[in-house]
């Protein structure tokens, strides 16, 4: 049980956090290797052999997740690309009634993700879940991903939350490192970011399956 009496602000990534991480990893592992198979005459094999390693690259810089940067570097539209198939956005299970349950309560909600603007407004308004924030942030404007301590600098002097008193939850380990390096108290993992693959497992931080958990005493 989360002592929800300890914090003023909380912090939720959306990709894989909020909502389900099977339409990115679907797009970017089959989708777009497929595109670009098509459009350089090459195997679906043979994409993915060029395309992955450029992925593997980039992660956990603000690259990775830039819709321009991808665009420019494959040739290929990736904004309409995923308008294409926005219909696989999900929300996860629980997600709207704890969103529901903190609304109502007098603390500080702050959307954090690294999704690009572009992507970022595709799934607000697939999801409409705005409603829930007061502050909804994209890494694309402090420049940097939230992998970077630089990143929580710049937000907390932005919003002039107190670290000791937020809460960040987040599927991503190494944002919750950066986070904890930065000096964020709580910190919670998400561990079944995809609805179609395994729940991951591991110690380094408080986990959960889903925000029902975190329902209880809020």
């Amino acid at each position: 049980m989360f002592n929800w009496n300890n914090c003023d602000t909380i912090l939720l990534d959306m990709d894989g956090t909020l909502l389900d991480l099977n339409f990115d990893n679907h797009f970017w592992l089959e989708f777009v290797p497929l595109q670009y198979a098509k459009q350089n005459n090459l195997t679906i094999l043979e994409a993915k052999t060029q395309l992955l390693p450029q992925f593997k690259q980039m992660e956990g810089k603000l690259e990775w997740y830039c819709l321009d940067y991808w665009t420019a570097t494959l040739q290929l539209d990736i904004v309409a690309l995923k308008q294409e198939i926005s219909s696989l956005i999900a929300v996860l299970p629980h997600v709207i009634e704890f969103l529901t349950a903190l609304k109502k309560t007098s603390k500080q909600i702050i959307l954090v993700t690294n999704a690009h603007p572009n992507s970022l407004n595709l799934k607000m308004e697939q999801t409409c879940l705005q409603q829930f924030f007061d502050k909804i942030i994209s890494a694309h404007q402090f420049g940097m991903a939230k992998e970077q301590a630089g990143f929580w600098q710049i937000l907390q002097q932005q919003q002039g939350f107190n670290k000791k008193r937020t809460l960040l939850v987040d599927d991503n380990l190494s944002v919750l490192d950066s986070a904890d390096e930065f000096g964020i108290q709580y910190l919670i993992n998400i561990l079944n970011p995809d609805s179609k693959k395994p729940a991951k497992t591991h110690q380094r931080y408080l986990a959960i399956q889903d925000f029902s958990t975190l329902m209880t005493g809020l």
